[in-house]
């Protein structure tokens, strides 16, 4: 793939996961990052199964995301007073390895920045297809020619929406808004607690302070971080147990985040020579298998493309017959009614599911067997 160039648009996992690969096959790549630099922290993402863990042996990073793992934490679900009312495992939200989002974007740009080009801060503007490429044009940088282009810039892929049309065609609000804050909370102890609607965790394992509502869909600026931090207290408005605590600290709090809860939904991955990879092409909010999506996309698209040397039809057509039946693990699930269910009566047949060791094994079994449904090939 030595006379190959490729654009990766994303620098979060899915694009430098790729980008380690096509290096080591002799491709040259390109890496363009939106935001100014690597982001760091961000909540909690897992590994769970074998195909998982095999990937990540074969990359070389395996020990590096044991090391830096989080270990894991059990969360505690309490009522407005405060009383426990069950426990969901470390092993169920956490997998068999749990990591800083952020720490294993690190782990992946340093494997990748001596090998790659990264351009943080721009953005891709347009794509115009030739037979002989994809000519880009950048908001910041000159345009440039690549031999193929790959969208790996998260559920709002803006590469898809270049290539493949608008978002409205290809993303599903399911219902649910999640948020992601630093409120500054005394007290390390991982407590969730839920009212019809809505839920707030303190302390666990995706985040210091973590929200999820029903709603129906709003309109915002996803680059607003003050509005989207009035409507999450709006949404909160007249809570118990420790929400009228937390509510005065969201304003002007640092790393907020706040998204829908979406599903992607398309039925293939490819068009001309452009592909979507990980959450821009199989994304589902909070499902849990993202990134092990992402990492198993980048391995096998990567392989794609080396065993075909650098024929992208072929290549394209093969990572889509692979990884449309592993990808549909990703519609599947919802995971808002799960984290919060919509009445008292939703929320305490959720909280039995804990209490019962044959349900909770049962969950466990089939979350490990939607992470292993691949044949993995070995390139």
């Amino acid at each position: 793939m030595k006379n190959t160039t490729v654009l990766i648009s994303g620098a979060s996992i899915a694009g430098p996961a790729l980008a380690l690969w096509l290096a080591r096959y002799g491709a040259t790549v390109t890496v363009v990052e939106r935001t100014p630099f690597l982001r760091a922290g961000g909540q909690a993402v897992d590994f769970k199964g074998e195909t998982h863990h095999a990937v990540l042996t074969r990359m070389g990073i395996l020990d590096e995301v044991v090391r830096r793992q989080t270990g894991g934490h059990d969360q505690t679900v309490v009522d407005a007073q405060g009383r426990p009312q069950t426990v969901i495992p470390g092993e169920f939200t956490g997998g068999d390895i749990e990591i800083r989002r952020g720490d294993l974007a690190q782990i992946l740009y340093e494997r990748t920045r001596d090998s790659c080009e990264y351009v943080f801060g721009d953005s891709i503007t347009s794509l115009t297809e030739s037979e002989g490429g994809v000519h880009v044009t950048f908001e910041r940088g000159a345009p440039r020619t690549f031999d193929l282009v790959v969208g790996a810039d998260g559920i709002h892929s803006n590469v898809r929406r270049l290539a493949f049309g608008p978002e409205k065609d290809y993303v599903r609000y399911l219902g649910h808004y999640y948020a992601l804050a630093n409120l500054d909370v005394p007290g390390g102890e991982a407590l969730m607690y839920n009212e019809p609607g809505r839920m707030v965790a303190l302390g666990g394992p995706k985040a210091e302070s973590f929200f999820v509502f029903a709603s129906p869909e709003l309109s915002y600026d996803r680059y607003d971080v003050d509005q989207q931090q009035k409507l999450l207290v709006d949404a909160y408005r007249g809570g118990a147990w420790r929400i009228p605590e937390l509510l005065p600290k969201v304003p002007g709090s640092p790393d907020f985040y706040m998204d829908t809860i979406s599903r992607v939904d398309m039925n293939g991955f490819t068009k001309g020579r452009v592909v979507l990879l990980g959450d821009s092409a199989y994304g589902n909010t909070l499902g849990g298998f993202g990134t092990g999506l992402a990492i198993v996309g980048a391995y096998v698209l990567a392989g794609e493309l080396y065993r075909s040397g650098g024929d992208h039809v072929t290549a394209f057509r093969r990572y889509d017959e692979l990884m449309q039946p592993y990808a549909k693990v990703a519609k599947k699930t919802n995971a808002g009614p799960f984290l919060a269910p919509g009445s008292p009566r939703a929320i305490r047949m959720r909280n039995w599911t804990f209490k019962y060791v044959t349900l909770f094994s049962l969950m466990m079994k089939l979350t490990d067997r939607f992470a292993t449904k691949i044949d993995l090939p070995d390139y």
